[in-house]
């Protein structure tokens, strides 16, 4: 192993050195422990908070062996993980964690699919809450069906309601097994007011591959003097960044006057294309900063010496070579609720600075914190793989704020105007009466219509959703690790 660089960032820059090592580069790692090593090994290196973790400390083992004495005691990769991250919601369930949202996949074919939008899905999204009066019995109700997949087939649509799979009633401990299944039946419920009552009415669902334009509706709607663009956006899949280009370039056709962008159901994705979509949002801040990371103390003392740009996220005026269609509005209406999660979070505080963002709907998740997918290869990138498994990570490595600093938002955002989905009345996505959308219309035309069945009905206390349980979906993530820093580590 060759030295990088001749300063005190040396440690830091070789992959695989422990601080306290002596000749480690002469015991390699036996077979059975190489996944556990390279989980250790990235930990060490990579994960945001490091220096908190005693098991992950520079000098905690005195050489290789000693490391491996340690991953002798993990059976399972996956238990090693949990085991060396910062109070893990799987270790801290009820509101102590703090690290809610790193993950690991014994395939990394998956995994890469998985942040571009592509998934086994039977293409019900979906979300959980708990039965009133009840701490265990949860409820289901659809948010939207996925268009080519197996549940736009059947009959089921949104704002339908279910209580149990194959007859068995959901709860908080069986839900994760009941709906991992490939293929299983939903039992269709109704609400009376008090009870969610069987209508008989069961639909049957098969799993497939499938891919998820997360340009759900781009539309106008014309209200007076207003040309209103509306975009619900359900991802930030760089695989689709074109399409979304594409979108913004039709509603700059048409010339709209105020722009909505629904991100309700949006967990989040890619930090590229949360750039590239504030700045076809603007345009008029080319070059200016949109959002600052930053690592754990062992990467940010490299960056800062050697690369210090490589912390910045600059708005653009191009993407892949082509130009960026931006609307250069000064202000933006955006939808939230509690599954609005990291990369749309990014987007409402990354233009707060720059431009007036006015929230309405419900508080979002509060994911301020980034990842990266970590492979077992000597710089962690993808190159040169080890072939014997195919193991990954995406742990947290780094922390995002705006160009003002601000990234404290842990609690989630606060809505500007809170507005609450309610089952009695869930409303058509899309169409001006729709309750969130109809609120945000009102806003943007000073016309506000009568108190109606929405705003009297029950609204379910959460308990996740479809997005949320695949952890995989609620991301905020970089492409990959920046290129310098990969090149440091060769």
């Amino acid at each position: 192993m060759k030295t990088i660089l001749k300063s005190v960032l040396l440690l830091f820059l070789l992959a695989f050195s422990l601080q306290s090592c002596e000749d480690q580069d002469d015991v390699e790692s036996p077979a059975a422990l190489q996944v556990n090593d390279f989980i250790w090994k990235g930990l060490n290196q990579f994960y945001l908070w490091q220096a908190d973790v005693p098991n992950l400390a520079d000098n905690r083992f005195s050489n290789q062996e000693a490391l491996n004495s340690f991953l002798r005691g993990y059976s399972k990769p996956e238990d090693l993980f949990q085991d060396l991250l910062n109070k893990p919601i799987s270790k801290f369930p009820k509101g102590q964690a703090i690290d809610r949202f790193s993950w690991i996949v014994d395939d990394y074919t998956v995994l890469e699919q998985e942040l571009q939008g592509t998934s086994k899905n039977n293409g019900v999204d979906f979300r959980l809450s708990y039965k009133p009066g009840s701490s265990t019995d949860l409820v289901g109700y659809v948010r939207y069906i996925i268009p080519n997949s197996d549940a736009s087939k059947k009959d089921i649509k949104r704002g339908d309601l279910f209580s149990a799979i194959n007859g068995t009633q959901l709860t908080v401990s069986n839900y994760q097994s009941l709906l991992a299944a490939d293929s299983y039946t939903l039992n269709m419920v109704t609400y009376d007011g008090t009870n969610f009552v069987s209508n008989g009415k069961s639909v049957s669902l098969v799993k497939t591959t499938l891919d998820e334009n997360p340009v759900f509706i781009n539309k106008v709607i014309t209200s007076g003097s207003h040309k209103i663009g509306y975009l619900m956006y359900n991802g930030f899949y760089a695989n689709y960044d074109a399409q979304l280009n594409a979108a913004f370039a039709d509603l700059k056709a048409q010339g709209i006057t105020d722009f909505v962008l629904d991100l309700r159901y949006n967990g989040g994705g890619s930090i590229q294309t949360a750039t590239r979509l504030a700045s076809m949002i603007t345009g008029q801040f080319t070059n200016k900063i949109f959002a600052k990371e930053k690592w754990n103390a062992k990467i940010n003392q490299y960056y800062e010496s050697e690369d210090p740009e490589s912390l910045n996220n600059r708005f653009v005026d191009k993407m892949d070579g082509a130009a960026i269609n931006s609307l250069n509005m000064t202000k933006v209406y955006i939808i939230t609720t509690s599954g609005t999660a990291s990369a749309s979070e990014l987007v409402i505080n990354g233009l707060a600075p720059y431009i007036s963002v006015i929230q309405v709907g419900e508080t979002t998740v509060g994911k301020n914190v980034g990842s990266v997918t970590l492979y077992d290869s000597p710089t962690f990138g993808k190159a040169n793989r080890n072939l014997n498994h195919k193991y990954a990570m995406q742990p947290l490595v780094l922390k995002i704020v705006n160009s003002a600093d601000f990234g404290e938002y842990t609690d989630g955002l606060k809505p500007t105007y809170e507005q609450l989905e309610r089952i009695s009345n869930l409303g058509v996505l899309g169409d001006p009466s729709e309750p969130l959308l109809n609120v945000v219309l009102s806003k943007i035309t000073g016309v506000t219509t009568k108190k109606t069945e929405e705003e009297r009905g029950v609204a379910l206390k959460g308990f996740t959703d479809v997005k949320a349980m695949n952890g995989i979906r609620n991301q905020m993530y970089l492409e990959k690790a920046p290129e310098g820093l990969l090149r440091a580590l060769k």
